[in-house]
């Protein structure tokens, strides 16, 4: 551990919790990683009832993260990299409000670089569409039940997780492979 920890949380939503999770508990100075649901109106919605699209909750994971080894604007560019931010509420076959792409902020600095990294993304069309991410202050996030914790790490060779899953984690080892933990 470093003298100089700088714990904060960062909280986001890129479709299936189990995709992001995987991806962002491999990450240098992420101290964990939780499941979740937030952004709806529902108390303490659960995995069936958030299925359904009809809670508003998103499913999301909250990030601790030390922002001396990993700033917040470095796991937005994995979180960008990482997942489909240009299609409206679907992530590959996974379709719903659910899996909508949205950034939780919590505090007015976290806002600020999401709404300006967003705007890059756009103005230079670095996806060839426009980025449909939402930005909005978090709400109660809700942690999922416990069998969707460490779910890749568990169940990698489930059929899902070998399609979805590993073509992420294989992206994020070529591209971001200085980010990763030792």
């Amino acid at each position: 551990m470093n003298d100089t920890q700088e714990f904060e949380i960062a909280t986001l939503a890129g479709g299936c919790f189990w995709c992001t999770e995987a991806v962002f508990l491999a990450l240098e100075g992420v101290q964990s990683v939780t499941s979740g649901y937030i952004g709806g109106m529902t108390t303490s919605p659960t995995y069936a009832a958030i299925c359904n699209g009809n809670t508003g909750h998103a499913e999301a994971i909250e990030i601790v993260f030390d922002s001396s080894l990993i700033s917040f604007e470095e796991l937005l560019e994995i979180f960008f990299a990482t997942h489909d931010s240009t299609t409206l509420n679907r992530q590959g076959n996974d379709v719903g409000t659910q899996y909508r792409s949205e950034i939780f902020c919590h505090n007015e600095s976290q806002k600020e670089v999401a709404m300006a990294y967003i705007a890059l993304l756009n103005d230079q069309n670095v996806f060839g569409k426009k980025v449909v991410t939402k930005v909005s202050m978090a709400s109660i996030f809700y942690p999922a039940e416990t069998y969707h914790s460490n779910y890749y790490q568990l169940n990698s060779s489930q059929a899902y997780c070998s399609y979805i899953i590993t073509p992420k984690m294989n992206k994020l080892k070529k591209v971001f492979s200085s980010k990763l933990k030792k």
